[in-house]
């Protein structure tokens, strides 16, 4: 065994079939074991508020070590975690293959697998995207009235009734969805470009089909120009926000039907291309790790792209179409921690340094947004906090255009720029990266 591991993380396939997965005293002897190790390392004590929460713990106890902390203590540390893999893709030195086999998220998911029957009402609610997406698509001007966080008289209700909070930005509904949109406005592709007879499926995702259409508009846009011929799907939610919550059962029936939807994509030629982060992890990956066994599954996880992952291999294989402009002002952009979490290299950083004459600001660090755990009055503040120095950074930079691979984390960078500003202003609008490639290229943006 070396001290700290320089060899690439890798994952174990999650057993939660295993009674074992569920029984508290293994849960709590293995939380005990990588709770003493983290002690002893601190590595991670800026990344999020779970490893202070940890380290008070001890350090307030009266021995200052785990023995004297008890276990119906660690909630707060579970809580705090949002899953964003940033301790294990990035810091943690003892990830498998080293020998003390440390995956703190993938411990927490377990812990929150143990109590997911638990939920409250309004958090399994919350969390049921599509269903919220439908009923909302409706009446949008209704539902983005009640949700705007300057409304003195739906917010107050909403946090005290379902716990989030009132000055958290919720995102907007739009109808049509992206995917309808898709359907009814054809794109005629550029037979010009090098890029031509490229085939891919844009997974619409929930955030994109229901409240960021524009997202996926930009993407038709430029992957067109480029020379792919591109078609709209959507069988379902990826599950991430069932997974927050630890309903891995859920998870797994969403993978099966969203992988066998998209496998006759896969097997007429197409690659699968996600356009948010999230949920690119968790095609490629999460998946795979709940049905290893799943050959649907396994397939799609091979067959998936990140979109600014699929628009550099262009770039490097073909050659993007040209007609690329520059975009005055600088842009800073964050990199999503789920986007680093893929493991791919920064590819939204690589692809916007294809805009000629460009300046750009790298944000490498969290937003503090954390899907719905930003959102909720107990956790609100604590993100802004852990996003307060990629805030002070896009703040200090200037520039013209904030964009972020995850657009709920560039809207809370947003609101964190806001807090720090002598005006008490954010952005007018913030941007998906994939939006500036369609600017540059002269492209309408929404």
């Amino acid at each position: 065994m070396t001290e700290g591991g320089l060899d690439a993380p890798t994952r174990h396939v999650l057993d939660w079939r295993n009674p074992d997965f569920h029984d508290p005293a293994a849960i709590d002897a293995e939380l005990r074991r990588v709770f003493d190790i983290c002690h002893g390392c601190r590595r991670c004590f800026n990344l999020c508020d779970s490893f202070p929460r940890l380290f008070d713990l001890i350090d307030e106890s009266k021995t200052g070590e785990l023995d004297s902390v008890a276990s119906a203590d660690f909630g707060p540390v579970i809580d705090a975690c949002t899953l964003c893999d940033m301790c294990f893709m990035v810091s943690c030195p003892y990830t498998p293959p080293h020998e003390f086999d440390l995956d703190f998220p993938h411990l927490v998911l377990r812990a929150r697998a143990a109590r997911a029957g638990k939920v409250g009402l309004f958090e399994r609610e919350m969390v049921k995207t599509d269903r919220n997406g439908r009923l909302a698509g409706l009446a949008p001007g209704l539902a983005n009235w009640a949700t705007a966080t300057d409304n003195g008289l739906t917010r107050p209700l909403m946090e005290s009734i379902a716990g989030i909070h009132r000055e958290a930005h919720l995102p907007a509904y739009h109808k049509p969805t992206f995917a309808a949109r898709a359907e009814a406005e054809p794109l005629q592709v550029n037979r010009e470009a090098p890029a031509h007879g490229r085939k891919a499926v844009l997974y619409a995702t929930c955030f994109v089909n229901y409240n960021n259409p524009g997202v996926g508009a930009a993407a038709r846009r430029v992957l067109a120009w480029n020379g792919v011929e591109t078609v709209v799907d959507y069988p379902g939610c990826c599950g991430m926000p069932q997974l927050e919550q630890g309903d891995i059962a859920e998870v797994a029936a969403k993978a099966k039907a969203v992988a066998a939807a998209l496998g006759p994509r896969i097997e007429n030629g197409a690659a699968i291309v996600a356009l948010t982060p999230s949920c690119a992890l968790m095609l490629k990956f999460e998946w795979p790790l709940i049905l290893p066994d799943d050959p649907a599954v396994r397939k799609l996880s091979l067959a998936t792209r990140d979109i600014p992952e699929y628009v550099v291999d262009i770039a490097r294989t073909e050659g993007l179409a040209p007609g690329l402009k520059a975009l005055p002002g600088g842009i800073s952009l964050h990199l999503a921690c789920h986007a680093r979490a893929q493991n791919m290299g920064p590819k939204a950083q690589e692809m916007l340094k294809l805009i000629p004459e460009l300046k750009l600001d790298v944000i490498e660090r969290c937003s503090g947004h954390g899907g719905s755990w930003g959102i909720k009055k107990e956790f609100f503040e604590v993100g802004l906090k852990v996003g307060k120095p990629a805030a002070r950074q896009a703040l200090k930079a200037k520039n013209a255009y904030l964009a972020s691979e995850c657009p709920l984390a560039a809207e809370h960078l947003a609101q964190g720029i806001a807090r720090l500003a002598e005006d008490g202003q954010g952005p007018a609008r913030t941007y998906h990266p994939i939006e500036l490639m369609a600017l540059a290229y002269g492209l309408e943006v929404a």
